[in-house]
């Protein structure tokens, strides 16, 4: 069980990558934000990136728990992948997260930590399957038409995804976000 300034720890650190990215961050600026000194930090999390692994993991958790409660929860999978797509909008229109610190990560792959470098992976390869089983149940059901196999098609909605998140940040507004992922989508709906 992690103690409260562990969490308060995490909270920050996943607020600085996602405004900042890895390079530009440091333990100082995460004292400065919890009101503890270096050292207790260093008490919780000994390095930059074994810190940076953990909110990585805990972002990865998070995402598995919400897409599996998507998956239980919404029987149409084009609904599902738009849930999923009005999270991130969300997320981006309220500045609550502004971007996927995964996505933003894996932009600064070459220059990170082995150990960080492998949990984006995980996070990718996690968001990557869902996108697959949901496109693929929704061929099934014949409510989405894939141009590609799944997995390509797959890659495809997530590098989307991420570029239109990019381009939000460059725009400073979600509007670009939304009109990108709400093609992708319209593209994916099988039309009778």
């Amino acid at each position: 069980m992690q103690s409260d300034t562990a969490d308060r720890i995490l909270d920050s650190a996943h607020a600085l990558l996602a405004e900042r990215g890895y390079a530009a961050f440091s333990f100082a600026d995460i004292a400065e934000m919890v009101k503890i000194r270096k050292p207790s930090i260093h008490h919780h999390f000994a390095s930059k990136a074994i810190l940076v692994t953990a909110v990585l993991k805990q972002h990865r958790d998070t995402l598995n728990a919400a897409l599996n409660a998507l998956t239980h929860n919404v029987d149409s999978p084009l609904q599902r992948l738009d849930a999923y797509v009005l999270h991130w909008e969300k997320c981006i229109r309220d500045k609550t997260e502004p971007i996927c610190i995964a996505a933003l990560l894996g932009a600064e792959l070459p220059t990170l930590p082995d150990e960080v470098k492998a949990e984006v992976k995980r996070y990718f390869r996690d968001l990557k399957e869902w996108v697959r089983k949901t496109l693929e149940d929704g061929r099934a059901q014949g409510i989405i038409q894939l141009q590609q196999p799944a997995a390509v098609e797959a890659e495809t909605f997530i590098a989307l995804m991420h570029g239109a998140m990019i381009s939000a940040r460059v725009y400073g507004s979600s509007k670009v976000y939304t009109a990108v992922m709400q093609d992708a989508l319209r593209r994916l709906a099988a039309h009778p």
